[in-house]
């Protein structure tokens, strides 16, 4: 990483100064490769709080930097594009000098203007006069999503206003500079590139190509320096005609992101996003089950014949529903005056909230079923896989033997933790397996664990459960 500045106060306040500090001009890809190049060779963490892409896409971005390519990062929702995107901005310089002049719209480099402005500032000013001030890197970074986006907000356009003052429409005094130009020395993403309009797709391809941006096709020409990031879903940019042959060419390196490949990973990820303090005056205990059985959740979204596979399902899925389920564990916890509180597979009936809206259906493969429905499938799914991978089948059919003599159990998420002992007296070999899955004393944790078993017998047919007024309650 680049060395960070003690202050700005001690930094060259004019263009004498700088000179002779030995600061040298670079063009950013350059500047982001060197400090990179830095970094690698420290050994230091590239990208902090990516989990699961040390040996898949971070080398792809590295050598995409290396080679001082524009990058394409292509990948389905919740794939940490932007965090990559807006990450890269940790290798440039801390500051860089720019001439300090009001009317400017970009960042000019001390030593390579590129506007007339900056141009006259310098030859005509002696170097002690002539401003400087510094950019920090945190501000070199700008992003845009494309539907909406025209060529003015990104390239740019004649403004109207300065032609009714008397400027030549042919001068650069008549231009409004888009976002782009304003970015020149910095890093510039466009977000869900095939949703962008065809005329500014062209426009992009014009300054990957030429580096300049030429406006309304007026003879006025500024080399911009400017590193450019992409982002799309794999569905829309590999559809025909969405990006512009031409503009996909130019594009140096496609970097392919992908979802957690091992459970363990995702719930990693899904504790360090969800940021859910599990301290304070009401504690949360969770279970590992529990925290396998919501992740179980987004992976058996990705794959069910319900959902919209070219969508995909974000991260925040996880997310979202790992804090509603602490939340409703929190919530019990509260009303009940228990402490821990230890979130249970009823609490699970509160992730309808939660998921909303992240989950896009499959017309045809849902069959008309309702997100609602579709969401009881996958969870129930989920928790039959997490079940089978702690519990074997042995003494499971004797449980259920117990069950078909018209043993009836409630369990709910707002029962007190001191209730499911004692219904658990009529079915002593649930106790016991509970056991099993968790050797803890504490009730909470057990009455957890029961739910869970009770949860999974239902899910392998061996009992059959009734829902009313939010109590669920298990039978044959």
């Amino acid at each position: 990483m680049p060395a960070s500045t003690p202050s700005i106060d001690t930094l060259p306040a004019n263009l004498a100064e700088l000179r002779a500090s030995g600061w040298r001009s670079r063009p950013v890809k350059e500047e982001l490769r060197e400090n990179f190049v830095t970094a690698l060779a420290a050994g230091e963490t590239l990208f902090p709080g990516i989990i699961g892409y040390d040996d898949t896409v971070i080398p792809e971005i590295a050598n995409g930097i290396i080679a001082g390519h524009d990058l394409l990062f292509l990948g389905e929702k919740g794939q940490a594009k932007s965090r990559l995107m807006r990450q890269l901005t940790r290798f440039l310089d801390e500051y860089v000098p720019y001439l300090d002049i009001p009317a400017c719209a970009v960042h000019e480099d001390p030593l390579a203007p590129i506007t007339r402005l900056g141009r006259d500032l310098v030859r005509n000013h002696p170097e002690r006069d002539i401003p400087i001030a510094w950019w920090h890197r945190d501000d070199r970074y700008a992003e845009r999503l494309s539907p909406g986006t025209k060529f003015a907000d990104i390239v740019g356009e004649i403004d109207p206003a300065k032609l009714v003052s008397g400027t030549s429409m042919s001068a650069e005094e008549a231009l409004h500079f888009g976002l782009i130009p304003r970015m020149h020395r910095g890093i510039f993403a466009m977000n869900e590139l095939p949703d962008l309009d065809e005329l500014v797709q062209v426009g992009l391809f014009n300054i990957l190509e030429e580096r300049d941006v030429q406006i309304r096709g007026y003879p006025i020409r500024f080399d911009i320096d400017v590193l450019i990031l992409f982002s799309a879903n794999p569905a829309t940019y590999n559809r025909s005609g969405k990006v512009i042959p031409q503009l996909k060419d130019r594009i140096g390196s496609t970097i392919q992101t992908h979802y957690p490949p091992e459970r363990d990973m995702g719930i990693a990820i899904m504790r360090q996003e969800a940021n859910v303090s599990l301290d304070g005056d009401y504690p949360v205990l969770v279970p590992p089950f529990m925290e396998e059985i919501v992740e179980q959740i987004s992976i058996n979204a990705r794959q069910s014949n319900y959902v919209d596979h070219q969508s995909g399902v974000s991260a925040r899925f996880s997310i979202a529903n790992y804090a509603t389920m602490i939340a409703n564990a929190r919530q019990r916890a509260i009303r009940l005056g228990e402490t821990p509180a230890v979130p249970r597979i009823s609490d699970l009936a509160h992730l309808h909230a939660s998921s909303v809206g992240k989950l896009e259906l499959d017309l045809l493969g849902s069959h008309q079923m309702t997100e609602h429905q579709v969401l009881e499938s996958i969870v129930a799914d989920a928790v039959r896989t997490v079940f089978e991978e702690y519990v074997d089948d042995y003494g499971l059919d004797d449980i259920g033997d117990v069950f078909g003599k018209g043993v009836k159990i409630e369990v709910g998420d707002m029962l007190p933790s001191t209730a499911y002992a004692d219904r658990m007296r009529r079915v002593p070999a649930v106790w016991e397996k509970a056991f099993e899955v968790n050797a803890a004393e504490d009730r909470a944790v057990r009455a957890s664990c029961m739910e869970f078993v009770l949860a999974g017998l239902y899910v392998t047919d061996r009992i059959s459960r009734g829902e009313r007024h939010g109590r669920i309650e298990y039978e044959i």
